[in-house]
């Protein structure tokens, strides 16, 4: 991205130089830290930030949040740059506002200084741990939660070395917390995995018994960690130029590290910390005691329908979810998809209407303003479709009902895979699981059966049910050959 180009850089020297609408609501550098968050990047910013700065300047509290960023340099950099402020622009399809966040207390770089961060994972004052760092960096089996076999994982959990995995960053804080009885934490996964935190609960557990923990440990663990599961929503595309270039408008001065937002927001947590929490519920979160409908509701009926959107318009041709969604009859496909199979595969959260739902959801895509790239949502498909769709399938069958819709998302990413676009156009695969699929396309052959056969047999994409479920392989296939022979533009006309 661009630089500044000489212009002055937010932070607390210049922030008297932001219009006054658009400073922080609490001042960096004045509220103790309480919470470690891993992964720091837009969506975060864009979320559980603006959630916690919200609830600490209406209701207090050492909430301050210590950003760790597993990767990225020039991200910590900016931040620490910046005083840790950084900007959310809110992008209405009419207007957009911008404002400075101050809820970041800290940031740090975990693969340059792995020990700082297990150090603040054993220091009484964190009592709250959020996650958001993908799906694939909890190195569990999308279909049975186990973690998979990691050289790297293997190597944080039974050596001596600093870790370098997201386990492994967790298991030796855990350990070290335990050493030094720091009291009560909650570990809160706030990725797009079903039944998240009883994932994450999982993973620790099974990274724990890998790392040989003694009894005595597990069980003084057991009884001080919670694992919340939550449900979390906002579209945040990647920052580009033209979000800095906005944020330096609104702002008077430069902020390297903003991000931009759709004016939606949505964030349901399962009240267990036993070290406390801040008042999110002032800030409009919803606390419950079981996110898990409202989880099934998003994955299903707002990523799901995300997912198809991308994989369809990326094979068209169209480069925005939003521009994706002008294919002629994509949008009654989608509410098809919403009604016939995501509505019948569960049963919503009390006073919640599924259809109704994926209208809002589609609206949301179609904001001109997010410019949501379709290759960027279509990542990481062998990780995202087992929660966000074949979850889907596996219900409706156990039901006895078709899942025709379904078969066409699948088919979709199945197409895809092919590499190239109706217009020629490059598909790059960008999938942790790219040499396995690579691999299994080269077996396939050149008809789509043989297609279905070779990747049905993933079984860390496809559970057996689906795998041994000839009728919805069929489906699959019957999809995938129109859209290679006719175009996803021929086959949406059809099919609505």
């Amino acid at each position: 991205m661009a630089v500044n180009g000489g212009a002055e850089r937010l932070g607390l020297a210049t922030l008297h130089r932001v219009p006054a609408q658009s400073r922080p609501l609490i001042r960096p550098g004045t509220v103790p830290a309480g919470i470690v968050h891993l992964g720091l990047g837009a969506f975060h910013r864009a979320h559980q930030a603006v959630f916690t700065e919200a609830a600490i300047g209406a209701a207090g509290g050492d909430w301050g949040i210590i950003g760790v960023a597993p990767r990225s340099t020039a991200l910590v950099e900016a931040l620490a740059a910046q005083d840790a402020l950084f900007s959310v622009t809110t992008l209405a399809a009419d207007r957009s506002e911008t404002r400075v966040v101050g809820a970041l207390a800290g940031v740090r770089h975990a693969a340059s200084d792995p020990a700082a961060v297990v150090a603040l994972l054993a220091d009484p004052a964190i009592r709250v741990v959020t996650l958001t760092v993908t799906e694939k960096a909890y190195h569990l089996d999308p279909v049975s939660g186990v973690l998979r076999a990691d050289p790297e994982l293997t190597l944080d959990l039974t050596t001596d070395r600093l870790p370098v995995t997201v386990p492994g960053l967790l298991v030796r804080g855990l350990l070290a917390r335990a050493a030094a009885q720091a009291g009560p934490i909650a570990l809160v996964s706030c990725d797009n995995l079903p039944s998240n935190g009883r994932r994450l609960r999982g993973l620790v557990q099974q990274s724990l018994t890998l790392a040989g923990a003694p009894d005595a440990v597990l069980d003084a663990l057991a009884g001080q960690v919670s694992f919340p599961g939550t449900m979390v929503d906002r579209i945040v595309p990647a920052s580009t130029d033209g979000t800095l270039a906005d944020a330096r408008a609104a702002l008077g001065v430069a902020d390297l590290a903003a991000v931009a937002a759709e004016p939606y927001t949505q964030w349901v947590v399962e009240d267990d910390f036993p070290g406390g929490r801040p008042r999110w519920e002032q800030a409009g979160a919803v606390l419950t005691t079981d996110a898990g409908p409202w989880e099934r509701l998003k994955l299903r009926g707002l990523n799901g329908v995300h997912s198809a959107v991308a994989y369809l318009g990326a094979v068209a041709g169209r480069e925005t979810i939003a521009e994706a969604l002008t294919l002629p009859g994509l949008t009654d496909v989608l509410r098809r998809f919403v009604a016939d199979d995501v509505a019948a595969s569960f049963t919503p959260p009390d006073g919640v209407r599924v259809t109704g739902y994926g209208d809002e959801a589609l609206a949301r895509f179609a904001n001109p303003a997010i410019r949501h790239r379709t290759l960027q949502v279509a990542m990481d498909g062998s990780q995202k479709l087992p929660q966000r769709v074949l979850h889907t399938a596996v219900d409706l069958r156990a039901q006895g009902r078709p899942a025709y819709w379904s078969a066409l998302v699948v088919a979709a990413w199945l197409r895809f895979l092919d590499g190239r676009a109706d217009d020629g156009t490059v598909l790059p695969l960008d999938d942790p699981l790219a040499d396995r699929i690579t691999a299994a396309l080269a077996t396939a052959g050149d008809t789509p059966a043989g297609t279905v056969e070779a990747l049905f047999a993933l079984p860390e994409v496809f559970p057996a049910a689906l795998a041994d479920d000839d009728g919805f392989r069929a489906d699959v296939a019957g999809w995938l050959g129109a859209l290679r022979t006719h175009g996803v533009a021929a086959v949406l006309a059809g099919a609505a």
